[in-house]
């Protein structure tokens, strides 16, 4: 089916009740003067494009992980191309011959900012289609190209290429038989981060409508000055001036992702404190969006607290085993011991001893793994997503993900665990290194799957609203609202 965008027209493929377009450009490929540059509109077209393919995504190295199938939640690694930033649109066929009536889901991916595509298999959006979304998955720019401040260079071309995808959104939904005024954008981990981010921005303003933010928060972001401490480290590592020019000179490719992987290893000494002595990230990216300039111009949950967003439904939520994606495969959950605990905790947060005691730390029969473990999910996701939930002053959910994986003997309710079940594509995450292990409850997936659709369609919900006061939180598997007090992590985290 043909249809026609701002740029030109495209074709797309129909497979049953929806029609895939795929690899449609929203910008200019972002090469040579354009690199690092604020994205800009694609070179029109003449005739009908093919949007049948991919295409190329963001410079990247994805590492296997021992007994998961990694493929299935970040993709198969680099697609090397200079035309990537683009999008996919699946959408109902009948919505084409519409009009724009049809609610619009837009999803940002995860990977730390670093790594992931549109094309990752877990989070195929045929389901939200089949069931009347008009559902569009975005690439965007990584890792130095899209995160790292450097003198010189626009801030946040990452974010920024996210607010253009979102305008050429607005510009095009209707072709597709979306409603731009019906806008929900949603994304896990770095991508529920980066919508958070949004949501705090003036310049996201009227360009959605609604937001559902998984595992993520508006905590990790960086001071522009802290961040450029990585700036340097990284123009050492590549023997280049930290600067504009210097970046310039070093082409995407096997050299600069070396160096990229090379500054992410726990073994690089970085400090990327702030001020107070705390870490925002805790180590899991050198790569994020910052604060203090025309994109972010506060940190986002101080922007939050002076009203911004305050238009958009929130529905945001974690698992409740968040870490264990990262400590269980590893082993070190088990094998961790106090004072290695003390010392991880240390280089992000100042009161390491105090923080860990809280959570059991040398209390008899805890392990130190498990307290430290413990500790790692609210500090890095569970309590950060709650306190932004407190300061967005909007209609504001919710949810906890708390369904258990048996992979690795007990992976449980771990980062990324929720997404098979959001998108109903329990299929790629089913095996002997499926994330979900052999058998997840495809009913589980049916009424998670449709709390996301009746969010995105109207904004309805089956449970109350969360308040600082009034801490409803629905656990998705049990399927009801609890009162959740504050957790031992409150004090120390602002």
């Amino acid at each position: 089916m043909i249809v026609r965008t701002t740029a030109g027209a495209i074709r797309g493929v129909v497979e049953g009740e929806v029609v895939r377009y795929r690899g449609v450009p929203y910008a200019a490929p972002p090469v040579g003067s354009a690199r690092f540059a604020e994205p800009r509109d694609p070179a029109p077209w003449d005739g009908v494009r093919d949007a049948l393919d991919p295409g190329p995504n963001a410079p990247q190295t994805v590492k296997a992980v021992p007994g998961l199938d990694a493929a299935a939640l970040v993709g198969h690694g680099w697609r090397p191309g200079d035309d990537y930033l683009t999008l996919d649109i699946c959408a109902p066929t009948q919505a084409l011959g519409e009009g724009g009536r049809r609610p619009v889901m837009v999803f940002i991916h995860g990977g730390g900012f670093v790594v992931g595509s549109k094309d990752v298999p877990v989070q195929d959006g045929g389901s939200f289609a089949r069931d009347g979304i008009v559902f569009i998955a975005i690439n965007y720019r990584l890792g130095v190209d899209g995160f790292l401040p450097i003198p010189g260079v626009p801030t946040n071309l990452g974010l920024r290429d996210m607010l253009f995808a979102l305008e050429w959104i607005r510009c095009n939904a209707v072709a597709f038989g979306g409603d731009p005024g019906n806008v929900t954008v949603f994304g896990e981990s770095a991508g529920a981060m980066a919508i958070a981010d949004l949501i705090a921005s003036p310049l996201a303003k009227g360009l959605f409508r609604r937001a559902i933010v998984q595992s993520g928060h508006g905590r990790m972001t960086r001071d522009i000055d802290v961040a450029q401490r990585l700036v340097r480290k990284l123009a050492k590592l590549l023997r280049i001036t930290p600067d504009a020019a210097g970046y310039r000179g070093v082409e995407p490719g096997p050299a600069l992702l070396e160096a990229v992987e090379k500054i992410g290893q726990p073994t690089t000494r970085i400090d990327l404190r702030d001020a107070e002595g705390h870490e925002p990230v805790f180590g899991i990216s050198r790569f994020v969006p910052v604060h203090g300039d025309d994109v972010l111009p506060m940190k986002p949950l101080d922007a939050l607290k002076a009203g911004a967003g305050a238009e958009i439904d929130l529905l945001i939520g974690t698992n409740a085993e968040e870490m264990n994606l990262y400590f269980v495969p590893t082993g070190l959950r088990e094998k961790i011991g106090r004072l290695l605990a003390t010392h991880v905790i240390h280089r992000v947060h100042p009161r390491a001893r105090k923080l860990l005691k809280a959570y059991g730390m040398g209390r008899k029969g805890m392990k130190p793994g498990h307290a430290f473990t413990d500790a790692a999910h609210d500090l890095v996701f569970r309590w950060p997503a709650r306190r932004f939930a407190e300061e967005h002053k909007g209609r504001t959910h919710m949810y906890e993900f708390e369904w258990r994986s048996p992979l690795f003997g007990g992976l449980g309710a771990a980062h990324a665990m929720e997404l098979p079940f959001v998108f109903d594509s329990l299929a790629t995450t089913t095996g002997p290194e499926g994330l979900c292990g052999e058998a997840p409850p495809q009913e589980l997936a049916d009424r998670v799957h449709r709390i996301w659709v009746d969010f995105a369609r109207d904004g309805s919900l089956p449970w109350p609203e969360f308040t600082r006061d009034n801490r409803a939180v629905f656990q998705l598997e049990r399927g009801e609202a609890i009162l959740e007090p504050p957790f031992p992590i409150a004090p120390f985290l602002p």
